[in-house]
């Protein structure tokens, strides 16, 4: 059973990827940083593209050259995640960084796009007593998420892979394949 006896803190046991409570007052400052430079991004002018990245910056763990981040985009903390260069997330990405998200370069990601890496224990008792935890997602260079696909925490997506439309990955995928459906599949490999 889960107890409060843990002497880390819940910042701690979070980046651990072990259960910690959310409700932190630590963590809750963290958030809030976060929801309010996400509040700015998404309200920036779309002729004002230094600001926008300015404000990635400040928000993101690491951002590369010429990465592209299409309003309104939606984060937990933005310190976890990291996106490599030349990579473009299209509107309505939700990344939520509870463990470290790690994007590659060249990574297309089309609309309402999904990576989820925190989960909730199937013990009713803690999940109502507020407990979670996380698992870290990668994305290969050169990878595509094609509209509303919805990645899992724990998932790790080889180079080149292409993840068709709406498809839900609960595996890790291999490099170079084309996969689809809930959960999604390899279908075939693709030629390099």
């Amino acid at each position: 059973m889960v107890t409060d006896a843990d002497p880390r803190s819940p910042r701690e046991r979070m980046l651990a990827g072990d259960l910690y409570r959310a409700d932190d007052p630590e963590l809750t400052g963290l958030t809030r940083r976060a929801a309010l430079l996400v509040q700015r991004y998404n309200s920036t002018p779309a002729d004002r593209p230094e600001q926008h990245r300015e404000l990635l910056r400040e928000l993101l763990g690491a951002v590369g050259d010429g990465v592209v981040v299409r309003p309104p985009f939606y984060c937990d903390y933005g310190s976890q995640i990291r996106i490599g260069d030349g990579s473009f997330l299209n509107f309505n990405t939700v990344l939520l960084d509870v463990a470290v998200i790690e994007i590659g370069a060249a990574v297309q990601v089309g609309p309402n796009v999904q990576l989820l890496t925190p989960h909730h224990p199937l013990d009713p008792g803690q999940r109502r007593a507020g407990w979670e935890a996380a698992r870290p997602i990668t994305i290969g260079d050169n990878v595509w998420l094609g509209g509303g696909v919805i990645v899992l925490g724990g998932v790790t997506i080889g180079p080149d892979t292409v993840v068709g439309a709406g498809s839900v990955v609960t595996r890790d995928l291999p490099a170079g394949v084309l996969a689809v459906g809930n959960p999604a599949r390899v279908v075939r490999p693709l030629a390099g």
